[in-house]
This record gives structure tokens, sequence and C-alpha cells, in this order.
């Protein structure tokens, strides 16, 4: 390995345990919306499958915050990871058995949710503390690279391997769980202080005040979620492989994967000529554009132009990742960073999973394609409107 981030051991394992983890979840998630769609074949009952991931990181922010901030965040990751390999347990035994059902289905979204409301803050606030600072958004573009290749590869393998049958899907991400625990083992943090502050409603609400009196940091962040809200369209990719593209699993899992092969491209790129300058404008361009290929995609019968459309789609929303996730943990104290960053990640969840139930419902009620015009021409609005909003944000030149 010749990036000298891989010089700090405990970085080395964070990333290799990201890795393990978006690859086990993104495989399973692709025979979860091929199961669901094959029970019901409904628009609205993917979209919930959405919906059931998010609302638990709705309810539980206030209190993942605080675990995050006042404990080893490499046991709650550890934990976490746990409680996503039950999960899949469920899944095999469900898929085994013949039981698993809508409900079942639905059930095992909700644990899935929970165990990742705690997983993102607490993995967002233990990633600055294994680099220097100076090195943090080079770090920050090396772990999404690793990410996005996972994500490319998850899908795309869970399609294939899906022929064999889901449970061996199941199987196989429950192993990569397993593996990314024995990662997350092996980091090790020095003299990292936590919060020892009574539990109160001051500090209960701190990193949503952090995040408010921070204009800056709040225009990013709402930024990315209204404009991923609206856009988003993954939720309804089994309706667009089936009967729009006229593609099986194979193709379903392509089609998921191609936004990730946009970011991986574009994090690569970012991991060696970071952003330097016009950081603000950077941003807002790349959502734009976003915007424009989400269109494209919602109005494409070509599966290799639908392919191209979202590897661009993933290539400018990883432009406004990188530049929010450099904001936010560029100007956030370590003992803030866990309710910082679990406000961050309602933000996050709220553009990707609740994207997916507002695909689904708008679909479900205007069809299919319409939903995504509409979603991609309200993408192209909030860019208009928080350009208006924040107008310190479109001049920010550098972090």
């Amino acid at each position: 390995m010749t990036n000298p981030l891989f010089e700090f051991r405990s970085f080395r394992f964070f990333f290799f345990a990201r890795i393990s983890t978006t690859l086990a979840n993104q495989m399973m998630m692709v025979v979860v919306a091929w199961q669901m769609y094959g029970l019901t074949h409904s628009a609205y009952d993917l979209g919930m499958v959405g919906l059931a991931q998010f609302l638990p990181s709705l309810v539980l922010t206030l209190v993942v915050g605080q675990v995050a901030d006042r404990f080893d965040r490499r046991r709650v990751l550890a934990w976490c990871l746990v409680g996503q390999l039950c999960a899949s347990a469920v899944l095999i035994a469900g898929t085994l058995d013949g039981w698993l059902s809508r409900e079942a289905i639905l059930i095992v979204s909700v644990a899935l949710g929970a165990a990742k409301a705690f997983q993102m803050p607490t993995q967002q606030a233990l990633g600055p503390l294994l680099v220097p600072a100076t090195a943090l958004p080079r770090a920050l573009a090396t772990s999404a690279a690793g990410m996005q290749a996972a994500i490319i590869i998850g899908p795309a393998l869970g399609g294939f391997i899906y022929v064999a049958g889901a449970e061996v899907v199941y199987i196989l991400s429950a192993m990569l769980f397993m593996l990314a625990i024995g990662f997350v083992s092996f980091i090790k943090l020095n003299n990292v202080a936590v919060v020892h502050e009574p539990v109160s409603i001051r500090s209960l609400f701190a990193g949503i005040t952090f995040i408010w009196n921070r204009k800056e940091v709040l225009g990013a962040i709402s930024l990315d979620l209204f404009a991923v809200l609206l856009g988003g369209a993954v939720a309804l990719l089994p309706i667009y492989a089936n009967e729009i593209l006229h593609v099986g699993p194979w193709g379903l899992g392509l089609l998921r994967s191609a936004p990730a092969v946009g970011a991986l491209a574009m994090s690569l790129y970012l991991a060696q000529r970071p952003i330097r300058g016009r950081v603000g404008a950077v941003m807002f361009g790349s959502v734009a554009i976003y915007g424009i290929a989400t269109l494209v995609f919602a109005l494409s019968t070509s599966f290799m132009l639908s392919m191209i459309a979202l590897a661009c789609t993933g290539m400018f929303d990883m432009v406004s990742v990188v530049i929010r996730q450099s904001l936010v943990q560029l100007q956030t104290p370590n003992e803030m960073r866990g309710r910082v960053s679990a406000v961050n990640s309602i933000f996050i969840g709220a553009s990707n999973q609740l994207g997916e139930f507002e695909s689904g419902m708008t679909a479900s009620l205007f069809g299919t394609v319409p939903s995504v015009v509409i979603g991609a021409c309200g993408t192209l609005l909030v860019v208009a409107v928080c350009m208006k909003a924040f107008p310190t944000l479109v001049k920010h030149d550098k972090f």
C-alpha cells in the first residue's frame, strides 16, 4: 500500500472494517429489495423498507450522540456490528424455513436501522482520532474510496450470488460482519477524553445547537439532505430493472453499483488532489450536476445510458460528501463529535432512507418515471434556494 495514511495502524484497521461492513450491507440490501418486490410487487413497499431503516435513527438521535461521546467508540461500533450480524442470521433462517414475509422484512429493516443509528455517528466521530487533523480531508476521501469500492462490488456480487439462493448471500454477509468485528478489535486509541458532564437538556441538544450556530455547516448538510432526498431513485431500481430496462437481478445489482463507480472514481481523485479552494461554489455546482444526471436517468430506456447517468450521480454526490464531512469534522471538538455526528447522520439518513420512502410514495401516486423526473427538478430547485439562503457558504473558499 503506497498511501501514507496506511502507515497509521488504527486507520488501516478502521478502513478495512468499513469495507467489510459496507460490502455486507450492500449485498444484503439488494437481496432484501428483490425479495420484497417479489413478494408484493409494490413500489410503496420498497419505499417502506427505506422508511423502516430511517425511523430508528430519527427516534434515537439524542441517545446515540450521548453514547458516542460518553463510551469507548470502538466498543460501541463493535456492538453495532454484532446487531447487524444477528439481523443477517434472522434473514438466513427466514429464507431457509420459508417464513420470511413482508412484515418480517420490515421488522428486520427496523433492527438494521437501529444498529446503523448507533454505528454511523460513532464511526464518524472515531475517524478523526486515527489521523492528524491536517490529513483528515484526504483520509475522508480515502475511506470513501474504499467504501465506494465495496458499494460497487457488493450489489453486483449479491445479484450474481442470488442465483444460488438468497440464503447464500445472507450467509456471506454474516461472515463479513464477523470479519469487521475482528478489525475493530485491533483499533487502538491513546488518552481519548470522554464526556463526564451529567446528562441534561443542554447536553442532549448540544449537537443541534452547535450546527445551528454555524450557518455554513448547516447550509452544507441542508443542501445534501434536500437534494438527495428529492433526487434519489435507489428504491425504484427494482422497477426500472424489471419493467423499464428489462434486466434481471444481475442488472439490478449493476444499476445499484453504478453510482458507486462514479463515487469511487471521484474519491480516488480527491484522495490525490484534495479540494483547496472555492469549496462552496464547487459543492453547489456538483449538486446541480447530480440533479441533471438524475433527470437523464429518469427518462432513459437504455441500460447503458442509465448506468452512465447513475455513475454521474455518484461522482458528483461524492464531492458534496467530502466537503460536508470535512466542514463538520474540522470545526467540531472531539468531545462534541458524537452528538454533532448524530445530527449529521439524521440528515444523511433522511436523504437516503427517507428518500427511498419518498420515491416509493411518489411513484405509487404518479408513476415511476414521473416520480424521478419530479425529484430531479426538485433537486435543482433546492440548489437555487440554498444558494439564496446561505450566501456565505457559496463564497466559502477554503476549509
